[in-house]
């Protein structure tokens, strides 16, 4: 059975530290080097519940996509949430480490589970790491269709693809619109947007985007329509937890560690509902007046 040390040394192969964001809190956040490591579990939010489950699980090691402390702490005190998570994990000897920003650009990474989930051929990085001579890490991915599908179809494609969450999928654009190419980036996207438009691709899928630079993006129509898909911030990630949990235990195969390797089915994503709106459209079109209500045809009802 490998130590601790030597799985990390193989986690940090895959997900060096030094290529996460300066900003990020990524590496062993709980551990000791000399345990032994038998049982792993993947996950996207080092919660309590997770922890939970990697107790019940028996699990020695908790890899999640998301920091536990991102900006830092004075305390670990069980009386805080965080503070109770790092007391689980310490009494029951499990070791928590993360791959956050690292993993987004590697190859292959966040990006690229994504484009997998929905069967979508990758091209090339959506914005390149400019440390990587052979262009192929980077933030987000450019991807192709094998055939053309409409907004609309592309939209149910992610929909019945990634894990069922309360907001499912958002559009903005025309869903009859045809779509060859495609740009996914696993996490919040609108801070690339520049970079989409560079791509020329016909569509873009993403996660966490505001009002605000949406509805700029799409009213910008000097370089053509573009389609803008909005996914669950956890839906999009998740799909890494098992390609990251098979390449893990292609590592253990090749080295005879025998290490059982888990990914949690367990849904944090924060949203638990979704409502429908049912109620008055709140514009009404005066006579002769060029503006109009919203289409009833759009029923997601969610917020801006």
């Amino acid at each position: 059975m490998p130590r601790l040390s030597e799985v990390i040394a193989a986690l940090e192969n895959l997900w060096p530290a030094e290529r996460a964001e300066s900003w990020d809190a990524v590496g062993t956040v709980v551990g000791d080097p000399d345990q032994e490591v038998t049982r792993i579990l993947f996950a996207v939010d080092p919660v309590q519940e997770i922890v939970d489950e990697a107790v019940a699980l028996g699990a020695d090691l908790l890899v999640t996509h998301h920091p536990l402390y991102l900006r830092g702490t004075t305390t670990v005190a069980a009386s805080t949430f965080k503070g109770r998570v790092v007391h689980t994990l310490i009494r029951n000897g499990i070791a928590l480490h993360v791959a956050h920003t690292n993993a987004d650009t590697a190859d292959p990474g966040v990006s690229d589970a994504l484009a997998g989930a929905l069967d979508l051929r990758v091209v090339r990085p959506l914005v390149p790491d400019p440390s990587d001579p052979e262009g192929r890490r980077g933030l987000g991915r450019v991807c192709e269709l094998d055939h053309p599908l409409t907004v609309r179809d592309l939209a149910a494609r992610a929909a019945e693809r990634l894990p069922a969450t309360a907001q499912g999928i958002r559009v903005a654009g025309d869903p009859d619109a045809l779509v060859r190419t495609v740009a996914v980036s696993g996490g919040s996207g609108d801070s690339i947007f520049g970079h989409v438009r560079a791509a020329g691709v016909d569509a873009f899928l993403t996660a966490d985007l505001r009002h605000h630079p949406v509805s700029e993006f799409v009213a910008d129509r000097a370089q053509g329509p573009l389609a803008l898909l909005d996914a669950a911030h956890w839906a999009t990630e998740w799909p890494w937890c098992e390609l990251a949990a098979a390449q893990l235990d292609e590592i253990s195969d090749r080295h005879g560690w025998g290490l059982r390797v888990h990914v949690s089915k367990t849904v944090t994503d924060p949203w638990t509902a979704h409502a429908a709106s049912a109620g008055p459209s709140p514009v009404t079109a005066l006579p002769g007046s060029a503006s109009r209500a919203p289409s009833d045809s759009d029923t997601s009802g969610a917020p801006n």
